[in-house]
């Protein structure tokens, strides 16, 4: 199995598929890198090397108590990158994965990012304020925190159908996909399901998206009920210099799953441009 250990002691693994120019994918709360599995299979076959990691918490990594927060999460991403000694690459983040991108390049820079994609990602910050009048109430947020308290099975069971779009009346539901997502879900440990709420909700990405400077495609469906578009892409292509924004129409925010064959040609065409 590839993974390694961080600074501070937590081991994070890793898949690591094809060889060429890097893409990194980061994925979004409560998943794992299998999330990305159907665009890392597509991309490999197409000459890149994919690699995803399991973030702290979920999937095959360790389930710390402390560091389910954005800035580990950057700084995992960082050390990743460091183990493996990659430049040149594409960083590519869903949902949460898309602030951890963010907020990577707002600690660390571009150096080793040649471009980056954000995928029905968070910021620039969801909960809803004074400054962000169009968020999400902080009373959503709660709901989920008591959700995984009370019956976190049962939690991820309900939480697959807007996920998915799947509580739309002519939607075709593969009970199959809803499965996936309830076994990644429940491979999360409980404190990064509880926790990682706060770290994608609360964490303003603002001055991270101001200091991207690589060519950053935005990717979200115009039916996402998870990470509403008009409080997320539609203000973080105004904050990143060099940004494209691409909506797609009637897809829900896990779009990688139920719009692949869309999301794999937007990856494919926009890493190829030059």
């Amino acid at each position: 199995m590839c993974s390694f250990t961080t600074r501070d002691g937590v081991e994070i693994y890793y898949k690591d598929w094809g060889a060429g120019q890097t893409i990194v994918f980061s994925h979004g709360w409560p998943l794992s890198s299998d999330a990305f599995e159907d665009q890392m299979f597509f991309l490999a076959q197409r000459g890149f090397r994919c690699i995803a990691h399991d973030r702290r918490g979920h999937g095959r990594s360790s389930q710390p108590w402390n560091g389910n927060d954005m800035d580990h999460y950057a700084d995992d991403l960082a050390e990743l990158l460091t183990h493996l000694d990659l430049t040149d690459i594409v960083l590519v983040g869903h949902s949460t994965g898309g602030g951890e991108v963010a907020r990577y390049i707002g600690r660390y820079g571009t150096k080793r990012v040649a471009k980056a994609v954000l995928v029905g990602a968070v910021p620039p910050i969801m909960l809803k304020s004074a400054k962000n009048p169009a968020g999400t109430p902080i009373e959503a947020f709660d709901q989920l925190r008591a959700g995984v308290q009370a019956d976190r099975s049962q939690l991820w069971k309900d939480l697959s159908m807007p996920f998915y779009g799947y509580n739309r009346p002519d939607a075709t539901i593969s009970e199959g996909v809803r499965e996936s997502f309830c076994l990644q879900g429940m491979m999360t440990g409980m404190p990064a399901s509880y926790f990682c709420i706060k770290a994608f909700s609360e964490t303003d990405m603002t001055e991270d998206l101001k200091k991207i400077d690589v060519p950053t495609l935005i990717l979200h469906g115009d039916d996402d009920q998870i990470v509403p578009v008009g409080d997320s892409a539609m203000l973080s292509v105004k904050l990143i210099r060099n940004a494209t924004i691409k909506l797609i129409p009637a897809a829900p925010h896990g779009m990688c799953t139920t719009h692949k064959q869309q999301i794999n040609d937007c990856l494919l065409a926009f890493i190829n441009a030059r």
